[in-house]
């Protein structure tokens, strides 16, 4: 499992998106930006954070290092804001930690490293149904001149269909994605080169070990998947089927 690192300090809320992520101090001397279990997105975006940031890691794009943060509600004692005090009530336990990367500032259209790094972004986005890197929101940071990417909690959107019970992994495989609104469509061009080196790098196996890093208390039970593990188990078998098929891939690049 990902780290685990207790909060000892709330230093100031984030107020970009509407889940009021904050930044915090932990035990081990480290500041991260830490999103909370409490807010109204739940724990299933901590879940697709930890998947989507390690299936970039695996694939040689950047990412900040996860943790998972042990927050004491006690903390919200000390935050003279009512909305920020009932989040940190509300989100005792394990959080998600993010790496903060001091210095870093907005992705401002210059793509730093090529259209290499610009085809793996676009490959990860359509492999994980990801629809939130558009201008209005790219969720890149350059820092130390390199391109990072964050804010994965809008991809893998099958999980919350899960209430029911688990769904039929085919329809995620074959589900296709839409580039349009996408920061990098100018390099589309890149994604079949970059579908030929990632396509060998990943597999059920490198699945199951990314899984593995998921705090069991995230993978809360649904009909179908009652414990962590057939819910870990649910979640190789949806990537496994997608990463078998390519109707995901734009038309222009698939077959």
């Amino acid at each position: 499992m990902i780290e685990n690192v207790s909060v000892t300090r709330y230093v100031t809320p984030l107020r970009e998106g509407g889940s009021l992520p904050g930044i915090v101090e932990g035990d081990d001397l480290g500041t991260y930006v830490c999103k909370f279990r409490g807010a109204g997105q739940g724990v299933r975006v901590l879940v697709s954070e930890v998947i989507v940031s390690e299936l970039a890691r695996r694939i040689g794009l950047l990412t900040p290092r996860l943790v998972a943060l042990d927050l004491d509600p006690e903390i919200a004692r000390y935050e003279a804001d009512e909305e920020v005090q009932d989040l940190l009530k509300a989100s005792a336990g394990l959080n998600l930690g993010v790496d903060f990367l001091p210095g870093s500032f907005g992705f401002d259209g210059e793509v730093p490293t090529g259209s290499d790094v610009a085809g793996k972004v676009l490959w990860l986005d359509a492999f994980t149904a990801n629809v939130d890197r558009s201008w209005r929101n790219p969720n890149l940071l350059l820092w130390h001149g390199d391109l990072w990417v964050i804010d994965h909690g809008a991809a893998l959107y099958f999980h919350h269909a899960w209430g029911g019970g688990v769904t039929d992994p085919a329809r995620f495989a074959a589900q296709p994605w839409n580039p349009d609104d996408h920061v990098f469509r100018q390099f589309l061009g890149a994604l079949p080169a970059a579908d030929e080196e990632i396509g060998s790098m990943l597999g059920d196996s490198v699945f199951a070990e990314i899984l593995a890093e998921v705090p069991d208390v995230w993978l809360e039970p649904v009909p179908g998947a009652e414990s962590p593990e057939a819910l870990r188990s649910a979640y190789i078998a949806f990537l496994t089927a997608r990463l078998g098929a390519r109707q995901w891939l734009p038309q222009a690049v698939s077959g």
